[in-house]
């Protein structure tokens, strides 16, 4: 199966270096996603707020890649599957 969603994904530039709703609140994140439609910068799942997800649920932009140093990994919320992370989009990542 492959995901439809990955093929819309472009450039994006991180509005921020860390999760935009912790820094804000001055709360911690675990791991960092990039939305790969507007560049909000959210944290996991594993970390407390959660606030990738949520931002896929407020906005249903639905490919987010990990904005971890190294890591060439997205993740399509919709289609519920991890991506390659394509090469017009990795200058985007860390």
């Amino acid at each position: 199966m492959s995901c439809p969603h990955v093929s819309a994904v472009q450039p994006v530039t991180a509005r921020t270096g860390g999760c935009e709703e912790c820094l804000n609140s001055g709360s911690s994140w675990v791991h960092l996603r990039l939305c790969l439609t507007c560049g909000h910068v959210g944290c996991c799942d594993s970390s407390p707020n959660r606030h990738a997800t949520k931002h896929f649920e407020r906005t249903t932009h639905p490919v987010m890649a990990s904005f971890e140093r190294g890591e060439r990994w997205a993740w399509c919320y919709v289609d519920q599957m991890q991506l390659d992370v394509p090469g017009r989009v990795a200058k985007s990542l860390r």
